[in-house]
C-alpha cells in the first residue's frame, strides 16, 4: 500500500479510538452490592390539554404554611376574635371592621380606610362581604295607585 493511504487509515482509526475512549471511560461499572438509596419515582402523565405547570394559590405574608384551604370569613357577621385570625388584623382593626358594618363589597375596607392596601391584598382571598346591602329611601318603590 501507499504510505499516504496508510496514514489516512491510521488517522481514521485513531480518531475512532478517541471518540470511543471517553464513552468507555464515562460508563460506570455495576456495583457488587445493591444500592440502598431509593430511585426517584417517575412523575405521572399529565392529562391531555394541560401544560404540565401548576400554580400555587397566592399566599399572604402572614399566612400559615399548611396546605389546608382557609375558610372565608364574612365581614358582616364575623366576630372580633374571628377577624383577628386574618394576617394584619389586630384588635383595633377588627373593632373598626365591626364598627363600620355593613359592607356591600370587601374592597370597602380600603375605600373607608379601615385597612391599608397591602393588608387588604393579603386577606382579600379569605374575606367576603355577604349580606351587606344597606336599605335607603331612594331604593324603595312607591306603592302603585
Amino acid at each position: 500500500m501507499k504510505p499516504i493511504r496508510l496514514c489516512a487509515i491510521a488517522a481514521v482509526a485513531s480518531l475512532g479510538a478517541m471518540i470511543a475512549v471517553p464513552v468507555v471511560a464515562q460508563s460506570t461499572a455495576p456495583s457488587a452490592t445493591p444500592s440502598t438509596t431509593p430511585m426517584p419515582q417517575a412523575k405521572p402523565a399529565m392529562p391531555p390539554g394541560t401544560s404540565g405547570t401548576t400554580t400555587a394559590p397566592p399566599m399572604g405574608s402572614g399566612s400559615s404554611s399548611s396546605t389546608a384551604k382557609a375558610k372565608v370569613i364574612a365581614l358582616n357577621t364575623a366576630g372580633k376574635d374571628e377577624l383577628q385570625t386574618l394576617p394584619g388584623i389586630g384588635e383595633a382593626r377588627s373593632e373598626a371592621i365591626v364598627k363600620n358594618r355593613p359592607y356591600r363589597s370587601k374592597d370597602e375596607l380600603v375605600s373607608k380606610k379601615i385597612v391599608p392596601q397591602n393588608v387588604y391584598d393579603d386577606i382579600k382571598g379569605r374575606i367576603a362581604a355577604v349580606g351587606g346591602s344597606k336599605t335607603s329611601a331612594s331604593v324603595t318603590t312607591a306603592p302603585k295607585k
